[in-house]
């Protein structure tokens, strides 16, 4: 008799590399819902058609707050647990909150893809209770906060106890799965469109200057890659938008190139034309660094989480300060090195999609047997 698979996810509010993985999931799993806490479909169009059902959340929150989701943890959490998955053999958690709190019925599989720790209860509690925000009533709430999380850190484990396969997006996370959940898991690298951004064969590229693309927050740290290039009169090209851009493009001298958002086509284009992708934030995994490799891009980046899993000495250089004097230095070092965009693509291929679905459906067979 053939498995009943059901696809478990945080929230669809937005794409980003998380989102990806669920489309892969739904491609090795065409059949299998995918069960999520809200669902904003104007700004999802990947997953239009497809079987996605939401929680409670999704019908008694108001619009104007639904998809702030650093409001709604503890809902969330009693959301996923009330979802009736009695039906199926396989879950397939795709998580870094609170999807891993579903229930499995009695002789069925949990898998947890895991992004990391739930972050405000674990490794990243003191940067959320300093920024927490929750506008004028912050002064009234932010004292609670210790008593919140430690009752959310009991849920959560809970919820962490539940899980039969543990998958870890790197080495970084795995470690934290181990620590904050006392639990092995395998590292299954999240799957990456390199095949978008390899070079095509026999064309010639005039390289030039650093680029860096995502999402402009502040834990990315393009500060640093603006201030670097700024103090050595490099080109910089900043590739995306978001909260941060305003205060960046303030920082930012004449020789840094606002892009604002491009097209996947304008963005495949720019990585082929500039020397080096510079990489100054810590992420979880860190996949825009891999697609620059895939483009035969050199990344520098600070030595520490995914980065670890991605740059190689052969690929790049790693720089160990999270500063802009270490940028800048690590920047002087890579114009000294002679990089083979060919060594760059084919570190990138390890990580390709058809890896994360063969390596995934592996470790579920392994359950079945």
């Amino acid at each position: 008799m053939a498995k009943r698979v059901a696809i478990v996810h945080d929230w669809l509010t937005n794409m980003g590399g998380a989102e990806t993985v669920v489309l892969e999931l739904h491609k090795m799993y065409p059949d299998a819902p995918i069960y999520t806490s809200v669902f904003d479909s104007a700004k999802m169009p990947a997953f239009d058609g497809m079987d996605i059902r939401t929680t409670w959340m999704e019908r008694v929150l108001p619009k104007f707050i639904r998809y702030k989701h650093v409001l709604w943890p503890v809902l969330r959490a009693y959301a996923f647990r009330s979802l009736d998955m009695s039906e199926y053999d396989l879950i397939i958690s795709s998580s870094g909150a609170e999807a891993k709190a579903v229930r499995k019925a009695p002789g069925a599989t949990h898998i947890s893809y895991c992004y990391t720790p739930t972050r405000y209860y674990w490794s990243h509690y003191d940067e959320f209770k300093r920024e927490f925000n929750f506008g004028p009533l912050s002064w009234l709430i932010r004292p609670f906060i210790p008593l919140f999380v430690r009752w959310m850190r009991h849920l959560d484990l809970q919820a962490a106890s539940g899980v039969d396969q543990w998958i870890a997006i790197s080495h970084d996370i795995q470690k934290r799965i181990k620590r904050y959940y006392h639990r092995d898991s395998e590292v299954i690298f999240p799957p990456v469109d390199v095949e978008k951004f390899a070079p095509k064969p026999g064309e010639k590229y005039e390289r030039d200057g650093y680029i860096i693309w995502g999402r402009h927050v502040p834990y990315k740290r393009f500060d640093l890659a603006i201030e670097a290039c700024n103090q050595l009169g490099a080109k910089l090209t900043v590739v995306g938008s978001g909260p941060d851009t305003g205060r960046l493009k303030k920082l930012a001298g004449p020789t840094i190139t606002f892009t604002g958002r491009v097209s996947d086509d304008e963005l495949v284009h720019l990585a082929h034309t500039h020397r080096a992708f510079l990489f100054p934030g810590e992420e979880d995994f860190g996949i825009a660094a891999v697609e620059a490799l895939a483009a035969g891009v050199a990344v520098i980046a600070y030595k520490k989480g995914g980065a670890l899993d991605i740059v190689t000495e052969k690929t790049g250089v790693f720089f160990e300060e999270q500063n802009t004097k270490s940028v800048r230095e690590a920047i002087e070092t890579l114009e000294t090195l002679l990089i083979r965009g060919q060594d760059c693509s084919e570190v990138a291929n390890r990580f390709a999609s058809n890896r994360f679905e063969k390596n995934l459906l592996n470790l579920v067979r392994g359950h079945q047997k």
